[in-house]
């Protein structure tokens, strides 16, 4: 299961947001380059950006930031928020970006996610937020009605790179992580499921291990790693012994990586 440390960006800052409110903001620090750098000097095999202002408003505030990110590291980066069009996506790409995250679009567009799906196979990932198990979208502003499993299905047979899974309700408070949602959505899909929301301890990453059969091989944390509730090199090496502890991940007398 890999974990991927979270840059949320606000006007070019570092930030992060409790429970996808706008109001409720926290500052991490004013240089994500130099963040990034750290969190790849410590083992991070991923980045996950989200570009708050962009899921806000749909206005790429942030491009220049992405830029200095994506030429700054060696490993892959994802980004989502503010992901509209085809346009935007394929923009987004040629920054460097290993992948685009579709989240309002998959529902108000879906016509859109096939599409971009089929010209990049492998580099386009669907973000799903819910509240109570409801698609919220638009950086959290507006609830639907659909179900979030429900939405997942749509996609399934796509070639898709994962679904990321983000529970609202858990999301920047580190209470843990919401194990029946991640349940229900990893039944609910063949695609890769990947973890948002709620991590706050090393065992809340280690509550993730059994569901890693079932198809959720990743988790994206934030605040845990900004607070220091959880520090990065360590979680990596738990999670590590973890797997190899557990009889479940055992597959075929193979430890999936």
């Amino acid at each position: 299961m890999q974990i991927i440390p979270a840059i949320d960006l606000l006007q070019g800052s570092c930030v992060r947001l409790h429970q996808g409110d706008y109001n409720q903001v926290t500052r991490f620090g004013d240089d994500p380059v130099d963040q990034a750098l750290q969190w790849q000097e410590q083992g991070a095999e991923r980045l996950h950006l989200v570009d708050l202002d962009g899921a806000r408003s749909g206005e790429p505030v942030n491009d220049a930031v992405v830029k200095a990110i994506t030429s700054a590291l060696t490993i892959p980066v994802q980004l989502g928020g503010g992901v509209r069009s085809a346009q935007r996506a394929e923009a987004l790409l040629e920054f460097g970006l290993d992948r685009v995250i579709l989240g309002t679009v998959a529902i108000e567009q879906p016509d859109l996610v096939s599409q971009l799906a089929g010209r990049h196979p492998g580099r386009i990932v669907v973000g799903i937020d819910a509240r109570d198990g409801r698609v919220a979208t638009r950086g959290w502003i507006t609830e639907t009605e659909m179900e979030a499993s429900a939405l997942a299905q749509q996609f399934e047979g796509l070639g898709l790179a994962a679904i990321i899974s983000t529970d609202i309700a858990t999301d920047g408070t580190l209470a843990g992580p919401n194990l029946n949602a991640l349940r229900e959505m990893a039944s609910s899909s063949s695609t890769p499921v990947i973890a948002s929301g709620g991590i706050g301890s090393i065992s809340d990453l280690l509550s993730l291990l059994p569901l890693e059969p079932l198809g959720v091989n990743g988790v994206i944390v934030g605040r845990a790693l900004y607070d220091g509730t959880v520090v990065l090199k360590e979680a990596l090496q738990a999670v590590s012994d973890g797997r190899l502890q557990d009889p479940s991940s055992d597959r075929n007398g193979m430890t999936p990586c």
